[in-house]
């Protein structure tokens, strides 16, 4: 495993980052009304994500609070998911763009439940 030197190197947080960019660019087209509605709560819960994987990397000197922050950031993921689902009831998503981009964040939360269940082999290299 490389040595991971910041939360820039996590590969769930590279994912994440093109995914919350890819959600800016379909949410784009969303109808104006839902400007304030769907497509900032969309893009919010897309940002979070990396918004707080930066901060758990902060806290890795304590596990509990890594192990938090890391759980914020898998709510964020999954709430991102449920904004999709109403995009796609609303039609503003449909068939493969829909099925792209839940795919894509699902990824995002298995990887982030992985994170959590390993948190101390993230946490003991800052203790050293």
């Amino acid at each position: 495993m490389a040595i991971l030197r910041s939360f820039r190197d996590l590969n769930v947080y590279k994912l994440a980052r093109v995914q919350s960019q890819q959600i800016f660019v379909v949410s784009r087209l969303f109808p104006n009304e839902e400007r304030y509605a769907l497509t900032d709560q969309i893009r919010r819960s897309s940002r979070a994500v990396n918004a707080m994987i930066a901060e758990a990397w902060a806290h890795r000197r304590y596990e509990a609070a890594f192990v938090h922050k890391l759980t914020e950031a898998l709510g964020e993921a999954m709430e991102t998911q449920a904004w999709l689902d109403h995009a796609s009831d609303c039609k503003y998503l449909v068939g493969e763009q829909f099925q792209k981009l839940d795919k894509s964040w699902q990824e995002i939360g298995a990887m982030l439940n992985g994170m959590i269940q390993k948190a101390g082999s993230f946490c003991n290299s800052v203790k050293k």
